[in-house]
């Protein structure tokens, strides 16, 4: 399959690109930088091939997206349909969810989450945590049976560094990376301090939390930009997968398909009875 998929966050805007099935490339890109976001996209739809045998030029490809940030994906949307002419499916509206939901209301729950889930245990196959790092922390948990039971939400490093900054006097706002130790000998190592090992503690007690609502131990993923800081502090983390967002969009459009084909299948064999 050729496929553009997309992961449409709060700050950044991933593009991966994939020709038969084959990663091509995957980059970050600044959602407010229309002209490199355009760039991006249009230069990879034009590496995909045309449908053969058709009467009509079209190429035989598809572009996905997952989103959080309904403007960019409006801008995203008009972008493909004027650049490309082409459709962009978006997860939740035009592609299934690729996962059975066991919350309060899914509508509610952010596609990224979503998508992330459901590339994790695609790959464990059994009960898993997906932390993402990002502009917000997320850890979620899926059951052994597959089902996304929900998880918890909490600032992530800019959104509490900025914070921390603005309702204080003389606290600075930093660029959090990982200490050398736990011990700030100045106020700019202590702030990064502080905020490193809450996201380390975060995500310890929640994954210890989940543990023990299901009765034991499930693996523990962790991707988003932030993931790569954290990662080396979490003694408990099972895996570090980049961009997984965007392989969860792959995996969505294509169950998505599948399960298409199979409902029109079935309603074919029911005409035919």
């Amino acid at each position: 399959m050729n496929i553009i998929a997309l992961d449409i966050g709060n700050t950044n805007i991933t593009v991966a690109f994939f020709l038969d099935d084959a990663e091509q490339f995957v980059v970050s890109v600044p959602g407010d930088d229309v002209d490199k976001l355009t760039e991006t996209v249009v230069e990879a739809w034009q590496q995909i091939p045309f449908v053969s045998g058709a009467n009509v030029q079209k190429r035989d490809g598809f572009i996905a997206a997952s989103s959080v940030k309904p403007v960019w994906t409006e801008f995203v949307r008009a972008m493909c349909k004027e650049e490309l002419d082409e459709k962009l499916k978006v997860v939740g509206e035009d592609i299934r969810l690729p996962i059975e939901m066991g919350v309060d209301d899914y509508r509610q729950v952010g596609t990224d989450r979503v998508v992330c889930a459901a590339a994790a245990f695609a790959v464990v196959q059994d009960a898993v945590v997906v932390a993402d790092v990002g502009t917000a922390i997320t850890v979620d948990l899926v059951d052994e049976q597959g089902v996304f039971l929900g998880g918890v939400i909490a600032p992530g490093f800019r959104i509490a560094s900025k914070a921390l900054s603005e309702a204080t006097a003389l606290l600075p706002e930093v660029e959090v990376h990982k200490p050398k130790d736990a011990i700030g000998a100045n106020t700019q190592d202590a702030v990064n301090c502080g905020l490193y090992y809450s996201a380390v503690g975060l995500l310890r007690v929640v994954c210890e939390e989940f543990a023990a609502e299901i009765g034991r131990w499930p693996q523990v993923i962790v991707t988003g930009g932030g993931g790569a800081i954290l990662k080396d502090g979490c003694d408990f983390v099972d895996t570090w997968v980049n961009d997984l967002a965007v392989r969860g969009v792959v995996l969505a459009f294509k169950k998505h398909l599948d399960d298409t084909a199979q409902q029109d299948q079935w309603e074919e064999d029911e005409k035919k009875k």
